[in-house]
């Protein structure tokens, strides 16, 4: 029996009708489907055990150190931190590629259509937060933003980036109706007023912060306001709530590594929500935070003492020649092009193309593409750290 005292979703019996006919004569002739309905929260009280409480605070004060501990590297962690985030926000819902790959689509190269969703879900998730840190408030218009990052290049929803679904969608079942659906959301015309009330709920201060990232979440993905990119956007709204309760200032902390360890859990913890039981997912969270945001301390190390590898490798590099300048650019940028660094750092051409090969015959870098012309070179070190974060987040949580 739940700890938590918190209001289970309501069911409603609606009419269906298909809207694009396909499937099996049960999808065409289905005229009618159980929808779930949400309680409305915006002003619910919620009372959580002492033993939950002092978790959360434990695991926030992991969180809260990782500005404290190396303002020198807040930059490259923080960009670090939320492409470790998205990256694994994209692998629950099991879209995955390669950190070469993701490296390659930050630079532009389209080739990998997973690598470039993990890209837009990177970009989308900057915006919200950006915007965020600006204001302090969450609305609506920065989630339709976010949305439109997200799902912009999209070849079967890009007609809907950025716009709340006006019609009924499900998860699960059959591809062509709510036919046998794990979850079937409340319905479009209610919609805005659920996200209104969610806003609502996110904007509150009265609330333990991780509790109400939780169920912040657990409400969006209930809503499922979006025709797709809603698991991405709702994961991307737990650290939007962290950084406007201002647990965090600079970074992001990568739970979603911790998530995607446990992925059916996650949905069961979701499922428990919706019936009445948030106590799971905010274990879960309250877990995976901690274990993320320790993580990511030693990340913060490891990118200190970078640099001082480079040198290592390279040898002696005079302070202001070429090759010192954008290994001194690596750790903030570290996927680069001989045109993007002559361009950002003022370098003539023929000095880029220099320090470029020297930088590659020492390892500082390694070419990404397969390119004679126009290579796309990365940071080795930094790109690799990217995935031992998530690796050693996701062992971790297992």
């Amino acid at each position: 029996m739940a700890d938590i005292d918190w209001p289970p979703h309501k069911r409603r019996v609606v009419p269906w009708r298909q809207q694009f006919r396909g499937g099996t004569r049960e999808d065409r002739t289905m005229q009618e489907v159980e929808v779930s309905l949400p309680p409305f929260i915006a002003d619910s009280d919620i009372r959580m055990p002492s033993h939950l409480l002092a978790d959360m605070e434990a695991a926030l004060r992991e969180v809260t150190t990782l500005d404290a501990e190396h303002p020198a590297e807040l930059g490259a962690l923080g960009t670090l931190l939320l492409r470790t985030e998205c990256v694994a926000s994209s692998r629950i819902e099991e879209i995955d590629a390669a950190v070469d790959d993701y490296a390659r689509a930050l630079h532009g190269v389209k080739a990998n259509p997973s690598a470039t969703s993990m890209v837009a879900a990177t970009t989308a998730t900057d915006v919200l937060l950006a915007k965020v840190t600006r204001t302090k408030r969450i609305v609506v218009d920065d989630l339709t933003a976010a949305h439109r990052e997200l799902m912009r290049g999209d070849p079967t929803d890009g007609d809907y980036a950025g716009r709340v679904r006006d019609m009924q969608n499900w998860i699960g079942g059959s591809k062509y109706s709510p036919r046998d659906a794990l979850y079937v959301p409340p319905p479009p015309e209610t919609v805005d007023e659920y996200l209104q009330d969610l806003i609502g709920y996110a904007n509150r201060e009265d609330i333990p912060a991780l509790a109400q990232a939780a169920i912040t979440h657990a409400q969006f993905e209930s809503i499922h306001p979006f025709t797709d990119g809603n698991g991405r956007i709702g994961r991307a709204l737990i650290n939007a709530v962290l950084r406007r309760r201002s647990m965090t200032t600079d970074v992001v902390v990568p739970l979603a590594s911790a998530l995607v360890a446990h992925r059916d859990r996650y949905f069961d913890d979701l499922s428990a929500y919706r019936n009445g039981n948030p106590e799971p997912l905010m274990n879960s969270f309250t877990a995976g935070s901690r274990i993320a945001a320790a993580e990511s301390r030693r990340t913060a190390g490891h990118l200190a003492a970078i640099p001082g590898q480079w040198r290592e490798l390279t040898g002696p590099v005079r302070s202001h020649s070429a090759a010192a300048k954008i290994m001194a650019s690596l750790l903030t940028t570290p996927v680069i092009t001989a045109e993007d660094v002559s361009d950002r750092l003022r370098l003539s051409t023929s000095r880029a193309y220099a320090a470029i090969e020297r930088l590659h015959d020492s390892g500082v870098i390694r070419p990404l593409t397969t390119r004679k012309r126009d290579q796309v070179w990365g940071a080795g070190l930094v790109l690799d750290e990217l995935d031992a974060l998530g690796a050693r987040i996701k062992k971790a949580a297992t």
